[in-house]
């Protein structure tokens, strides 16, 4: 069976394959020039770009759908070679800005959402990714190739620095092997060179796993899924609360090594009723309390089946203001591709239900 050939970092393949300067060469094919047949590889000998061939696979995903928002974010639908689907998602942060002559000033800003599985085992209940359960774990060289082909697909110059969010299907710390080595092979210089402080990995919360990826010490950053400030809330909309709880998460956190220059970030997401109160805000800001954090906070997204309503601006601005004005960065985010299919999952679910 052929494998991926993104799976593999450059120090792995310059072991596979002498002399070592001919795995620079192929990260650069892959990397640089998107290319996706060993064929066209002409600066390799013939013999090794038959052996690349007749061994490994450079395209393993295939883009079934693509649905396009007025904001000009993109969440693709890829089916991996086992037939099975998973959503990405290209987020414009920034047009390009002109000057009166019609230069250049100011160049796009683009963040990658990837998925690290098929599915998820948390089952948060807001979360429409939880409805088709858990299938599999993505390879390293799935995880990446989603980053080649949105720039690819996009026009993105390999020289344009992008952020990354494992923030998609499924939870990074529980396929943390593959995830760890899909960001050691995407900062790597000789190809996609993308930093690993524009990388950041979204937990819901796994202690040990934080714990573990913090030894680690891959400089990315890390968002914490909370959501709730107390633990009976919180274990009702992540059930995985119950074994590791707030405290225990909160406790992880204090210990993870943060670039001076960042923050860890908590994603808030605010549901109607739930937890969009003062009180809740005022709780929140004493559990940070000692954290150089910033708060995210994120409108309910509504999907269809969801006992959930998406907040009022209203009460998500003085829930923020609140915050700001005793000391805690906090920030909205702005809702992007709203239009389409918003929510993880969301666009997987309706492409099965049309061959169910």
């Amino acid at each position: 069976m052929k494998k991926n050939i993104y799976d593999y970092t450059l120090n792995q393949l310059q072991i596979m394959f002498q002399p070592s300067f001919r795995a620079k060469q192929i990260y650069q094919w892959l990397y640089i020039q998107y290319e996706n047949d060993f064929s066209k590889m002409q600066n390799l000998p013939k013999s090794m770009r038959e052996n690349l061939n007749n061994n490994y696979i450079i395209k393993n995903l295939e883009i079934l759908h693509i649905e396009t928002s007025k904001d000009g974010s993109k969440k693709y639908l890829f089916k991996t070679k086992d037939n099975l689907t998973f959503e990405s998602v290209l987020i414009k942060m920034r047009d390009k800005k002109y000057d009166n002559n019609g230069k250049i000033i100011e160049s796009e800003k683009w963040t990658f959402c990837l998925s690290s599985q098929i599915g998820c085992k948390v089952g948060c209940t807001f979360c429409y990714t939880a409805k088709g359960g858990f299938v599999r774990n993505l390879s390293s060289g799935e995880i990446v190739e989603q980053v080649v082909q949105l720039k690819k697909d996009n026009a993105i110059l390999p020289e344009k620095r992008i952020n990354i969010v494992y923030m998609g299907m499924g939870e990074p710390l529980n396929n943390i092997q593959n995830v760890t080595n899909a960001i050691k092979i995407l900062s790597e210089l000789d190809g996609l060179s993308i930093s690993t402080r524009r990388q950041t990995i979204s937990t819901s919360g796994i202690t040990p796993k934080i714990r573990e990826l913090g030894n680690m010490n891959l400089g990315v950053q890390l968002a914490i899924s909370l959501h709730a400030v107390d633990n009976n809330l919180r274990s009702k909309l992540i059930p995985m609360n119950k074994a590791y709880n707030i405290e225990s998460v909160i406790n992880a956190v204090k210990a993870f090594p943060i670039d001076e220059r960042k923050r860890v970030m908590f994603e808030y997401l605010v549901i109607k009723d739930i937890n969009d109160d003062l009180t809740s805000a005022k709780k929140l800001l004493q559990l940070l309390n000692g954290i150089k954090a910033k708060v995210n906070l994120i409108l309910f997204n509504p999907h269809e089946g969801s006992e959930f309503q998406r907040p009022e601006i209203k009460k998500v601005k003085q829930f923020a203001d609140f915050l700001i004005q005793k000391g805690l960065l906090c920030t909205i985010r702005e809702s992007k591709g709203i239009d389409i299919s918003a929510a993880c999952g969301q666009l997987r679910e309706k492409e099965l239900a049309k061959t169910s």
